[in-house]
């Protein structure tokens, strides 16, 4: 029997009111508007769903793979033989002692920067624009303007499958540029943070997320689909400044394009494929090492 029918029969035993949909395109949720149908997408709604549904995935080789808000994801268009967990329904929010906020992974940083906002908290301005999730901001440890969320982070809490749920410190999460825990620990799932904020000015709060959103409409292409900056920024340069140097605003492959407002963006003019974008991606990577002798590095993870 097929892992998906032993998975199809195992849910409606033992989670009925669980959402799982059939084949379902990745294209509806990733922020590329790009690949094919993934065999299974469940979408729980609770803790002890997400770790029911972990436990009994692993044991029928479904290869479960967690999915936020799809912002940094590029899926392949001949779809994924895995289960894809969306936890886009997991939004608990709760306001916490000594400026505290703990909020469930599939919470937009938008909406947490919002609600601490409300509260009179600052420290959560430079995440406001960012079109992620909490899940995936802490997974990468997402920034923007001088901010990153590990100077925000207070503990994770985690399952794991040899342990169960894990509660850890920022400093076990070994948050560096682009870079956390997690990365290396692809088996754990993120399930919620709290975060340590600092008591400020609601109505300066709120003007400086207005400013950082407006500079973010001026010099970003966010009317396309994208996935936001495509490269890391390489030691000593920015990724943008050196494609552009290289003359590659514009720079199309299919349905894939070089912004041509800002080349750090690799954007979907219509019609793009994920092989289109991974094309244009592996010919900027190309003609930069040769002009500028600088390797760039992905910042869009790319599911297998």
């Amino acid at each position: 029997m097929a892992w998906e029918e032993k998975l199809d029969r195992w849910a409606a035993e033992n989670l009925p009111g669980l959402t799982v949909k059939i084949d379902e395109p990745m294209s509806r949720h990733t922020s590329f508007r790009t690949g094919g149908g993934a065999k299974r997408m469940a979408f729980p709604e609770t803790v002890e769903e997400v770790t029911a549904l972990m436990e009994a995935a692993e044991g029928f080789g479904a290869r479960p793979f967690i999915l936020g808000n799809g912002t940094n994801l590029l899926a392949p268009d001949e779809g994924l033989d895995r289960l894809v967990v969306s936890l886009s329904n997991m939004k608990a929010i709760e306001a916490g002692e000594e400026n505290t906020i703990t909020a469930q992974v599939g919470i937009t940083l938008a909406r947490l920067a919002d609600f601490a906002c409300n509260l009179g908290l600052t420290g959560l301005e430079f995440a406001h624009g960012i079109p992620g999730t909490l899940g995936g901001a802490v997974y990468m440890n997402a920034g923007a303007y001088g901010g990153e969320m590990c100077q925000v982070i207070e503990r994770v809490t985690a399952w794991f499958p040899a342990e169960g749920l894990r509660t850890m410190t920022v400093e076990e999460l070994d948050m560096g540029y682009r870079h956390s825990f997690f990365m290396d620990h692809p088996e754990a799932v993120i399930l919620s943070a709290t975060v340590r904020l600092t008591p400020g000015d609601s109505e300066t709060i709120r003007s400086t997320m207005r400013e950082l959103m407006q500079k973010r409409k001026t010099s970003q292409p966010l009317e396309w689909p994208s996935a936001g900056s495509t490269f890391k920024r390489p030691v000593g340069y920015f990724a943008g400044t050196l494609i552009d140097q290289c003359g590659l605003k514009g720079f199309t492959v299919g349905g894939a394009q070089v912004s041509e407002k800002h080349a750090g963006f690799v954007i979907n003019i219509g019609g793009a494929t994920s092989g289109d974008i991974l094309h244009l991606m592996a010919e900027v990577q190309r003609i930069v090492y040769e002009q500028k002798g600088v390797r760039l590095e992905p910042e869009v993870r790319v599911i297998r």
